[in-house]
């Protein structure tokens, strides 16, 4: 495990990750004030890569990205580089949804705000900051689900009837994970990768202690 390789090319720094392993990037959430208000259907009847559909009414939460958003308020616009998605407002704020790094989200958020500046709106790009960074890894060995539950009442949550997951609510730094039996982990809440990277190997320990002997 202390030899696996970092996205398949460089070796990890067993100094920063003492586990070996990595959590890989997946989904950065993050908002912008475009300081403007914005003609949601003016947008979307000019923008080629947007939809806005006022009468949908549904309210959704995402357990990963851990965010609530009223999609019938907001234009849905996507691009393909980075590969990404933005909820426009007509407030001016954004939200930018997909990237896989904190450059990739800001790039994102720029090209956004520039398709709105093109459509005529005087948008400006304030406050950009990351909400939410969820990343994953693979232990590579299965885990005792129920003993960990048992054993970290206070922090774990594990009702198989439900979901799959243990979802374990670490205090410090402030990061739920989502544990299952195979081994993945899911980890998100982190406002900078750091705080993932800490979380992991604050958890990895307890996983190892309940690795499911297979037979």
């Amino acid at each position: 495990m202390a030899d696996q390789a970092l996205e398949g090319s460089q070796p990890v720094d067993l100094i920063r990750h003492p586990s070996g392993i990595v959590p890989t990037l997946q989904n950065i959430v993050s908002t912008v004030n475009l300081d403007c208000k914005l003609d949601l259907k003016a947008i979307a009847l000019q923008a080629r890569n947007a939809e806005y559909n006022p009468k949908l009414k549904t309210f959704t939460y995402c357990c990963l990205c851990m965010y609530s958003i009223q999609r019938f308020a907001a234009v849905i616009m996507r691009i393909r580089e980075p590969k990404t998605t933005a909820l426009i407002f007509a407030s001016g704020k954004m939200v930018c949804t997909g990237a896989k790094s904190e450059q990739q989200s800001k790039l994102a958020a720029r090209k956004y705000a520039r398709i709105i500046q093109k459509l005529g709106f005087p948008a400006k790009f304030k406050d950009f900051k990351i909400q939410n960074i969820v990343g994953s890894c693979d232990v590579k060995f299965p885990i005792r689900l129920e003993g960990l539950a048992y054993s970290h009442g206070a922090f774990s949550s594990y009702e198989p009837e439900l979901f799959p997951g243990l979802i374990y609510r670490m205090k410090q730094p402030k990061i739920v994970l989502l544990i299952f039996v195979s081994g993945k982990i899911v980890l998100t809440g982190a406002k900078v990768r750091e705080e993932t990277y800490t979380a992991f190997e604050n958890i990895y320990p307890v996983l190892t202690e309940f690795r499911k002997n297979q037979q």
